[in-house]
């Protein structure tokens, strides 16, 4: 039986001054975003950390899309609310999880003494505990990034993904529309190289599967990892580049968070090759804080994930080469959703 020792009131005060932080940063995707990237460059050896930033900036954008030009006219009122819901409780979920996970190994550097005991009183689970040990002692920063992709995906399985609620309005409703039809679901790692924007990353089509989330996690991690030019000039535009929600941050050439377009009027094709054609004014992508408020939520649901040694085959590392070509994959996907939202309106009218 595994057995919590009562905390000291030195660690009671540590315990609800890590609660208080973590409450403060978990406001709403920009402030999770922001607060990976301090994590990082504070402690570059926690990957997961650059990692998570970039995964949740992905997440902001899939967000403010719901409200963007496109897809804005693809989903009903009620549709968009879900599938916001849905990400957002997802988004929150995984901060209250990890930052605490973060400033304890922050406090524990500070004395110079591992503080991971505390763990229990944040519900992080004992997988997390032994693996924080782990890496206290060795410092293998493949295997604590490989154990939060791990841990983090469970996580989410019974809180988000198997919820009756999310699957019923969102994962059976939405995932044909978005993924299987749209291929809605990419996460794009950019970066400027040459005076041009580049791409890489990733699709998942299968979101409902925790294998795959877990596969894809290992596949991104890689992508960002393997070759230390690209993550410089990576990491390099997430420093500069503020997130915002809006997918202007990273292609003002294409998208503006300020709505070019004229009330009313039908949509028109802007887009060939990836480029706007010659008059046509950018895509509507707003900011976050324009288009959805902020959300109380309720407390994570209790438990611990961790049953058995099942998981730990997925330390291995990954055999086959990921270039991260995802360029064209993209356009393709901005073309169809084009054309998706063209023959929407035309129905409509």
């Amino acid at each position: 039986m595994y057995e919590v020792k009562l905390p000291t009131k030195q660690e009671e005060w540590l315990i609800e001054k890590i609660r208080d932080q973590t409450m403060e940063m978990n406001i709403n995707n920009v402030t999770r975003t922001k607060a990976y990237l301090d994590v990082y460059q504070l402690y570059p050896n926690i990957h997961w950390a650059f990692l998570g930033h970039m995964v949740s900036r992905n997440g902001g954008w899939n967000m403010t899309d719901l409200k963007g030009e496109l897809l804005s006219r693809l989903l009903s009122e009620k549709e968009k609310q879900s599938f916001f819901t849905f990400l957002e409780r997802g988004n929150w979920l995984i901060f209250q999880d990890v930052y605490p996970q973060f400033l304890l190994y922050q406090e524990s550097l500070k004395i110079n003494q591992p503080l991971f005991h505390l763990f229990p009183y944040f519900n992080i689970s004992i997988f997390m505990e032994a693996v924080w040990n782990e890496f206290w002692e060795h410092q293998n920063e493949y295997i604590l990034a490989i154990a939060l992709i791990i841990n983090e995906q469970h996580y989410l399985e019974q809180r988000v993904i198997q919820h009756p609620l999310y699957k019923k309005e969102v994962l059976k409703t939405l995932e044909f529309k978005l993924q299987d039809l749209l291929s809605f679901n990419q996460i794009l790692f950019p970066y400027w190289s040459d005076g041009m924007m580049h791409v890489i990353g990733q699709t998942l089509h299968r979101f409902g599967s925790l294998h795959e989330r877990i596969l894809l996690g290992k596949r991104l991690y890689k992508i960002l990892f393997q070759n230390s030019d690209t993550l410089r000039l990576i990491e390099r535009w997430a420093d500069v580049q503020p997130h915002t929600g809006s997918r202007k941050d990273y292609w003002p050439n294409v998208f503006n968070n300020i709505h070019e377009g004229l009330p009313g009027k039908s949509y028109q094709l802007r887009l060939k090759s990836c480029m706007l054609k010659p008059g046509a004014t950018r895509i509507y992508s707003p900011a976050l804080e324009h288009v959805w408020k902020n959300v109380k939520q309720p407390d994570a649901e209790k438990g611990d994930w961790f049953k058995d040694f099942h998981v730990f085959h997925y330390f291995a590392e990954l055999e086959e080469e990921i270039n991260g070509e995802i360029f064209n994959e993209y356009c393709k996907t901005l073309e169809r959703l084009e054309l998706a939202a063209l023959a929407k309106k035309a129905i409509s009218l």
